[in-house]
Formats: C-alpha cells, sequence, structure tokens
C-alpha cells in the first residue's frame, strides 16, 4: 500500500509542474476556506479539490480504478477534475475585491513573477495562421487534396506532421497517426517502420509497404536519407515545401483511378 502511495505522490509531483502555480493555489484555497460563504463555492472550489487529491492519493482507489478495468496508465487524469488555475484566479479576484489598495498590485505581481514565457518551451510556437497549424501543412495540404468531390486520398506523412493534417483537411487519410508516437502503446504499422525507424530509408521496402497501404502520396523531410532517390524509384517530385519534398507514386494514382472509375465512372 505504502508503495501505491509514494508511486500516487509522484504523479502528483509531475503533474503539478509549475511548483509556483501550486502553492498559488493552495494560498488561495487558504483564503476560500476562511472567507467564502457561497455554500456552492465552497462546494466547488474549496472542498471537491481537497477531497479528490486526497482519493487520488489513497492506494485503494487506485486499486478500485485498476480493478474497474481501467488503464492505470492514465490514472493521473483524475487529477484533470482538480482547477487549480481556476481556484488561484478566483481567489485572487475575490482577495483584490476585499483589498483593492493593494489586492490587485500584489496578485499581478505574484502572477507575472511566478510565471514563466510560453514560447520558451519547445512545444509552443507563434500561430502562422488562423489554423494555428504550420503554415508547411496547409500548402501540402492544398497540393494533395483531391480535386473530385467525395475522392479521399491516402498520404504517407512524416511524425511531426501527423498531428495537423486530419485538423485542416479530413479528406486526406494516413496509414498511421499520433497511436505510432506513444511507445507504451507499442502499435506496428509496416510504413511508419519503413518510413521512421531507419536512419536510412529502404526505398523498395518504403514502397512496398505504402502500395499495399494504397498511399498516393509520400511527404519526406529533406534532411531524411534514403537508399535510392525516390525519382529513381518511379515517384514524382511535386514540390519541395519549407524542407519537405512531396512525392506522388504514379503506380498508386493509376490504381486509385481505375477505382474511381469503376465504382462512379465519369462522375465528377
Amino acid at each position: 500500500m505504502f508503495g501505491i502511495f509514494m508511486e500516487s505522490l509522484v504523479i502528483f509531483k509531475l503533474y503539478t509542474g509549475l511548483k509556483f502555480l501550486l502553492v498559488l493555489t493552495a494560498l488561495a484555497w487558504i483564503y476560500l476556506l476562511i472567507t467564502e460563504k457561497d455554500k456552492k463555492i465552497r462546494i466547488l472550489l474549496v472542498y471537491a479539490p481537497i477531497i479528490t487529491i486526497l482519493l487520488f492519493l489513497f492506494p485503494l482507489s487506485r486499486k478500485v480504478f485498476v480493478a474497474a478495468g481501467l488503464d492505470g496508465e492514465t490514472y493521473y487524469r483524475i487529477l484533470w477534475t482538480v482547477p487549480m488555475g481556476v481556484i488561484f484566479v478566483y481567489g485572487a479576484c475575490r482577495f483584490f475585491a476585499s483589498h483593492r489598495r493593494i489586492g490587485l498590485a500584489l496578485s499581478a505581481i505574484l502572477i507575472v513573477l511566478c510565471g514563466s514565457y510560453v514560447y520558451k518551451s519547445p512545444y509552443i510556437s507563434r500561430a502562422e495562421n488562423l489554423y494555428h497549424i504550420p503554415d508547411a501543412v496547409i500548402r501540402i495540404c492544398d497540393l494533395i487534396r483531391p480535386e473530385r468531390s467525395g475522392e479521399r486520398v491516402s498520404a504517407v506523412m512524416p511524425a511531426d506532421l501527423i498531428h495537423f493534417v486530419r485538423q485542416y483537411d479530413a479528406s486526406i487519410n494516413m496509414p498511421y497517426g499520433r497511436e505510432m508516437l506513444v511507445n507504451q502503446w507499442d502499435y506496428y504499422n509496416a510504413v511508419y517502420e519503413a518510413m521512421e525507424k531507419p536512419d536510412v530509408v529502404n526505398m523498395e521496402e518504403l514502397l512496398k509497404a505504402t502500395r499495399t497501404e494504397n498511399c498516393r502520396y509520400i511527404v519526406m523531410a529533406e534532411h531524411k536519407r534514403t537508399d535510392e532517390d525516390p525519382k529513381d524509384c518511379g515517384l514524382l517530385l511535386l514540390d519541395v515545401i519549407d524542407g519537405y519534398r512531396v512525392y506522388e507514386d504514379p503506380v498508386t494514382a493509376k490504381v486509385q483511378e481505375q477505382q474511381w472509375q469503376e465504382y462512379y465512372g465519369d462522375e465528377k
């Protein structure tokens, strides 16, 4: 039991991440515990969060969670129900509403000093367009998207682009998605194995996998090395967009065109 408790405690520490936010939330929680009179708000922002955290740390809770058939790896998601940011912001607002001379200034100073510049994170970048996805994705999708209504195409994308393609154009299928990027899920996909795993892509193996998956387009980063020039393997280089080479496979394109004609004839 103690081992389960310590593991849950480590998960909680990792989840809180920004220690200053935890401290600010704790201060706001104490302030609300003492001053908040509204029963509904006390239940939502005072009692419920502390009960949730205590249950999360209680070893039997995790045993019940796993026994119910839920994935123990997602146990941390229970902490999503603790609105740390809401607790601090509401507590700060109540504080400077009651102490207007110093409350607003003190709250603002704490936020600035305890915060960090978001663009320092490798996972956050400035928006390049209204879609909030890389411009390269939009240009690539516009280049390969099907021209006929109701038609779909399949394309192999580098791992750093697959998160964005479906956000922009759902008519473009991909043989694999973000599930291949999570190691513990241990999924297998022949196209991913041929495209992403080796330092030098074996074009024969890649084309064998992509044609099996009926992939018409292959998008590769310019720095990705191949044992043969893709053009020598029959691929057509359509364009180079922001460091990505966009190829079309005439073999798959011909098969797809034949399939379209069989099902729809000359219908546009």
